[in-house]
């Protein structure tokens, strides 16, 4: 895992995070499935960014998962890295082409 913006890697129950207040909101999104609260929770999903069946790139987000049966992907962001270029060309092709917007915590 690279080193960006100047975070901590964390490992947390065999998964790598970015950064400590990734793996934090990681360990809040288990404790909502335990409560059931939410489902299908995921880790680092991977999502295909294809226009006209070119494969442009590839969003990872941080977790999905659903929440009253409404799927969530979300990203834990701080104020530097939402104004990031290529997270908010990202951002743009998967509203477009998935047809929701991601969760910015």
């Amino acid at each position: 895992m690279t080193l960006k913006f100047r975070n901590q890697p964390v490992e947390v129950g065999g998964i790598q995070f970015a950064s400590r207040k990734e793996a934090r909101r990681w360990a809040d999104l288990c404790l909502l499935e335990l409560a059931g609260k939410i489902t299908d929770l995921k880790a680092h999903p991977s999502f295909p960014l294809d226009v006209n069946g070119y494969p442009v790139c590839r969003y990872v987000a941080d977790a999905s998962y659903r929440e009253n049966g409404v799927p969530v992907v979300e990203d834990t962001k701080s104020p530097i890295t939402r104004k990031h270029p290529v997270y908010r060309l990202k951002n743009k092709l998967f509203r477009a082409l998935h047809g929701f917007e991601i969760r910015e915590v």
